[in-house]
């Protein structure tokens, strides 16, 4: 029920999207992969100095947090029994600490990866994310869990996700622009051969697709329709030829005939 124009562009507009839409995904789940493994990178970096300075904090009750940790880090020590040993989060000097990881009571996946456990758990409010590693001591049994915000990962990519939806949407829409215009041109001879053969309908035997060249489809489409308009011209020619001669003669015999009738009148 759609004219040939509008298929056309439709068609650009839908494939367009799918390039786009792949192409964005493939993007965000790169550099949503890229900034969670540098985040595991850097917890995987400072797991050895952070376990170090966790475990004297809380063996002499300081309870500070270890230097190598971030600003915005949850530290935890368990014990083999799963007993919070000591715990802590790393401020900046005059902010506020966010709300903590709701970390689960057991973590069993943690002494059987040598890189340890790794998950995602929201804050205890819910306000924030948090990348969790959690390590376990073959000799003591102790659980070391060191959590990071992700809150700067989900803000970059919400940030490129809205980023991607405007420069989609600008795409599309100068696509659209773009391919009327474009499809409009291109047809444009198709609309000259529907005015001709509307002329032709008319009567006018004489009118011709002009511009028909053999190098596009609607050009050979043009040049065929000429070649058909010719032999239709020629084949209408030759029957007014015809019937001009057929009633020449019965004119003419007519004519011949009421000669000798008048003839013979008494």
């Amino acid at each position: 029920r759609l004219s040939l124009r509008a298929r056309l562009v439709l068609g650009v507009i839908v494939l367009s999207l799918l390039g786009l839409a792949v192409a964005n995904v493939a993007t965000y789940a790169s550099l949503r992969s890229f900034l969670v493994d540098r985040t595991d990178s850097s917890l995987l970096d400072a797991r050895g100095c952070i376990s170090h300075a966790l475990a004297e904090g809380c063996s002499d009750r300081r309870g500070g947090p270890p230097r190598e940790a971030a600003p915005g880090d949850y530290l935890e020590l368990r014990a083999s029994d799963g007993e919070t040993v000591c715990s802590a989060q790393v401020t900046s000097f005059g902010e506020a600490a966010s709300s903590p990881p709701d970390l689960p009571k057991s973590i069993p996946d943690a002494d059987n990866d040598p890189d340890g456990a790794k998950f995602v758990v929201d804050s205890r409010d819910g306000g924030e994310r948090y990348r969790v590693h959690a390590w376990t001591d073959p000799g003591t049994g102790a659980t070391l869990i060191a959590a990071r915000s992700l809150s700067d990962v989900d803000a970059t990519l919400r940030q490129l996700l809205w980023i991607e939806l405007l420069v989609t949407g600008a795409v599309l829409a100068a696509l659209a622009g773009l391919g009327l215009w474009v499809v409009r041109v291109g047809l444009r001879p198709l609309t000259a051969i529907g005015a001709t053969a509307a002329a032709i309908a008319e009567g006018d035997l004489s009118r011709r697709v002009e511009r028909a060249e053999p190098r596009t489809e609607v050009g050979r489409l043009g040049l065929a329709l000429n070649a058909m308009l010719a032999q239709i011209e020629s084949a209408f020619n030759a029957r007014a030829a015809s019937e001009r001669k057929l009633r020449r003669f019965v004119a003419d015999a007519s004519h011949e005939l009421r000669s000798p009738l008048t003839s013979m009148r008494p």
